[in-house]
């Protein structure tokens, strides 16, 4: 442990003004990165496409058949194609990279003389950086505070053994800075606070830093689900090999039965372009990022997209309770001395309270950060300047911070030594933490202890959060290892509240709605544990506290966890345990944390959920999701969406697979019976132009499901391309194929000439694609409901795709090129109709689908 060298008088730090135009003229704090997909990296990798290489065939195809308009319409389709792909991806990069912004680790500066929470990637040189347990550095800094600071600069060094740090004296600088050793006033950017705190100044950011010298990416976003993309290469993958080998087979039948290679090359690649579903993976990538930015919309940041498929799956929400539940604002409302007497504030007065209760307040703040950031040392602060006579003195530039020793996990208590000129070699001690931790360093006899119980009992079934606080003094420049080393007196206990969040009951009670059991897990008293669960709507029969963890097994604790909702008095490390008890018991678990010693019970969870406001670094890396606003609200909105994501994803899946059925079963029809060729690759292009922004816009943009949080959580392991869903879209695609092949086979009948029977079927099918649009917006609702559901895109949608029909009837240049003759008003009638009849059937036939799609 070290010693502070410096002056505990702190500068303002730089003014926002300085440090904006330093962020100007030097740039963020960030390292250069290759990963980012710029345009042309995504046109280049869109050019491999299958999709794009077939449309370029069948624009050679019609270059050497001497159709040179043919093949111009086939490379605008193509330059189309690249283009809206470039679009939609650029639109997806740039989702992503506000992701990168907010997943870069927060840093706590001084400015204006204010201390306030930045993006770490723009902290400047010359910011003062307040340094705690748990962060990571921002940036290179030289300590000119360093309270027992240790940092671990493995990913600088190599070395994971945690280096100390001291505090720089003016004019005592090392010559080099450069991580690693003890006991040098530097920390490196990237390296993480494991002990203590300390204050330093930004002395380079970005690659000017170390880690930047070294060359290092720092990056922790994911941008797909691996889950997820394996079931969508392995469909695409079985749908290339079914239609190349039949594409294949239709050209040598052809080419055979009908002769004119070429025209049989161009009917393989409309066939193939027909039968290849390249939109499976835009769409996932779509729709995963663009899920990743509409939770951040609600506060919550996807660190791992996966988690968005995971957020529905979730059977358990673990949560503990200071800023989570509660709005993590306390004010100190209730102080007891140790002879019995209580002070409740407010009490109506301004004016300092008595000496008695004014003693408890002073060695609180004296046990306190100098510049607080915990809420609950900010009480102190406060009320200490409001009603303390003599607080000044309290806070006296005379008085130096010579050692803290930090909350431990056998001891739950924190003291601050402090030593004065006037003071000579004497040193003031002042503690404060749980009042077990603080009995057990007065060395209190049985019967006080007793007593202290009855009072913190009685504060706790207020729902109070209760600290004791004690002082001593020590005399000699030599200083105990341990805080146990001093004599400490017992001063009081201070009640501190924390209101329950408005929300906090109506999102748990939207948890049991949805089939998610909320379980609170808390360091308090079982007494504010029972006051805060009752006040937030928590089921519960009784409290399960730390100590009765410790008498469990593994069999007895997962027996436990089954009917238990209120833990109290636990330890992190026992989070650990309950969540592995849960996980043993095949429940889903989403958990939240703050602290360093969280972080592996966050990793083992399903879902960890890091606080963004009060949380540590290290708990943010080891989490799945973060709440940047420490709202539980947050996180049931995120599994809202999470669900809504999920559900349009599947809708769209749905919508693909049933698409694609009777586009290939027109292209393939006239090959297996010897009728007109239907589709070349210029009609299923221009579908696929249809298709593609269909996904990727109206179902991501669709609202959910009213009945969205009554479900129960769905199965981790169920396939996103379930037997249901795939059933269904066949059915979909078939019913659409038999109604315009009848259309088609009529009008052949009919004797109508080639080109208008081409017009009436490729309308037809149109329309019907349309009708496929209205019957997979919705799994669980009527028809009606859907159409009254609003749906910007989906209107945007409908009106290109009919101004586009509208123009290749209308337009002789795009009918011409389309093959495309006259129709009439039945004409138009009978496609209308069929959209119509495909709309009003599958309605009908959902209702004897809608459980298993909603499974």
């Amino acid at each position: 442990m070290s010693e502070s060298n410096a002056s505990t008088i702190l500068s303002p730090g730089l003014s926002e003004v300085e440090a904006q135009a330093r962020l100007l003229a030097e740039g963020f704090n960030e390292l250069p990165t290759t990963g980012r997909r710029t345009p042309l990296r995504i046109a280049l990798e869109v050019m491999r496409e299958p999709m794009l290489a077939l449309l370029l065939g069948g624009g050679a195809v019609y270059l050497l058949l001497g159709d040179l308009q043919e093949a111009l319409i086939l490379l605008a389709f193509a330059t189309l194609s690249v283009g809206i792909t470039i679009v939609q991806e650029a639109r997806t990069e740039r989702v992503l990279e506000a992701l990168r912004d907010l997943t870069s680790p927060r840093a706590l500066v001084i400015r204006d003389g204010e201390s306030k929470r930045i993006a770490g990637r723009e902290v400047v040189r010359g910011d003062l950086v307040v340094l705690g347990e748990g962060d990571r550095v921002p940036a290179d800094v030289l300590l000119i505070q360093s309270a027992d600071l240790q940092t671990d600069e493995s990913l600088l060094t190599g070395e994971s053994v945690p280096v100390r740090k001291i505090a720089g004296k003016d004019g005592h600088l090392p010559a080099e800075r450069r991580p690693g050793g003890d006991d040098l006033p530097f920390a490196f950017s990237g390296s993480l606070v494991v002990h203590g705190s300390g204050v330093g100044e930004v002395l380079a950011t970005g690659p000017r830093s170390q880690i930047g010298a070294i060359g290092q990416s720092l990056s922790s976003m994911e941008t797909e689900a691996p889950r997820l993309q394996r079931q969508t290469k392995r469909l695409v993958g079985i749908f290339a090999l079914v239609g190349g080998a039949v594409s294949v087979l239709a050209v040598m039948l052809y080419g055979v039965l009908r002769g004119g290679w070429l025209d049989a090359v161009l009917a393989g690649i409309a066939l193939g372009m027909s039968m290849l579903p390249e939109e499976f993976p835009m769409v996932l990538t779509i729709f995963m990022a663009m899920g990743a930015w509409r939770i951040s919309q609600a506060r919550v940041l996807t660190r791992r997209t996966a988690a968005i498929e995971t957020l529905g799956s979730a059977t358990v929400l673990c949560t503990d309770k200071t800023g989570t539940l509660t709005e993590n604002r306390m004010t100190i409302s209730e102080l007891r001395t140790p002879d019995g007497k209580l002070l409740r504030l407010p009490d109506g007065s301004n004016g300092a309270m008595p000496a008695a209760f004014g003693v408890v307040v002073e060695v609180g703040m004296l046990a306190s950060a100098e510049i607080p950031f915990d809420p609950m040392e900010r009480a102190f602060h406060n009320l200490a300047q409001e009603r303390v006579f003599g607080w000044e003195e309290s806070n006296s530039s005379d008085r130096k911070l010579v050692r803290t020793y930090g909350l431990r996990p056998d001891l739950l208590a924190m003291s601050n030594v402090w030593r004065s000129a006037a003071a000579g070699s004497n040193c003031q001690v002042a503690a404060k933490g749980s009042p077990e931790a603080i009995a057990a360093l007065c060395r209190l006899s049985g019967d006080r202890v007793a007593s202290v119980k009855v009072s913190v009992n009685a504060m706790a079934t207020e729902g109070l959060r209760v600290l004791g606080v004690a002082r001593g003094s020590h005399a000699g420049d030599q200083l105990p290892d341990k805080q146990t080393g001093f004599d400490f007196e017992f001063m009081g206990l201070v009640g501190l509240a924390d209101p329950l969040r408005p929300g906090v009951p109506d999102a748990v009670s939207d948890c049991r709605a949805a089939g998610i059991r909320v379980i609170m897990i808390t360091g308090e008293y079982p007494a504010t544990a029972r006051a805060i669960a009752s006040e937030a709507g928590l089921d519960f029969n009784d409290v399960v506290t730390g100590e009765m963890l410790k008498t469990l097994d593994d069999a007895a604790l997962s027996a436990r966890v089954k009917t238990t909702t209120v833990f109290a008095r636990i330890m992190p490390e026992q989070k650990l345990a309950i969540v592995r008890a849960l996980k043993a018991n095949g429940e889903i678990v989403a958990m939240t944390g703050d602290g360093v010693n969280d972080a592996p019970s966050l990793k083992a969870a399903n879902i960890g959920v890091a606080m963004g406001g009060r949380g540590t670094d290290l708990a943010r890396e080891a989490s799945s999701i973060v709440l940047l606003d420490d709202d539980f609200g947050s996180i049931v909105k995120a599994i809202r969406l999470g669900r809504r994501i999920y559900d349009n994803l599947r809708k769209a899946m749905g919508f693909i697979l049933a698409v694609h059925v009777p586009i290939a079963g027109l292209a393939l029809l006239p090959l297996l019976f010897g009728l007109p060729i239907l589709f070349g690759p210029i009609h299923i292009a221009f579908l696929e132009m249809v298709i593609d922004p269909v996904c990727s816009l109206v179902f991501e943009a669709e609202n959910e499901e009213d009945d969205i949080m009554k479900r129960p959580p769905r199965d981790p392991e169920a396939a996103l391309f379930s037997r249901p869903l795939i059933a269904w879209g066949l059915l979909q695609g078939f019913l659409a194929f038999v109604l315009v092949a009848g259309i088609f086979l009529l009008g052949l009948r009919w004797e109508m000439p080639e080109d208008e029977i081409r017009a009436l079927t490729f309308f037809s099918l149109v329309l019907t694609i349309v009708g496929l649009i209205f019957v997979n917006r919705t799994f669980s609702e009527s028809l009606l409901i859907a159409l009254l559901r609003p749906n910007r895109s989906l209107v945007i949608v409908v009106a290109v795709v009919a101004a586009a029909l509208g123009g290749t009837l209308l337009w002789p240049l795009a009918s011409g090129l389309f093959q495309f003759g006259p129709l009439h008003l039945d004409d138009l009638t009978v496609t209308l109709a069929a959209g119509i009849a495909v709309l009003v059937c599958l309605e009908l036939l959902k209702h004897f689908w809608r459980e298993r799609l909603k499974a």
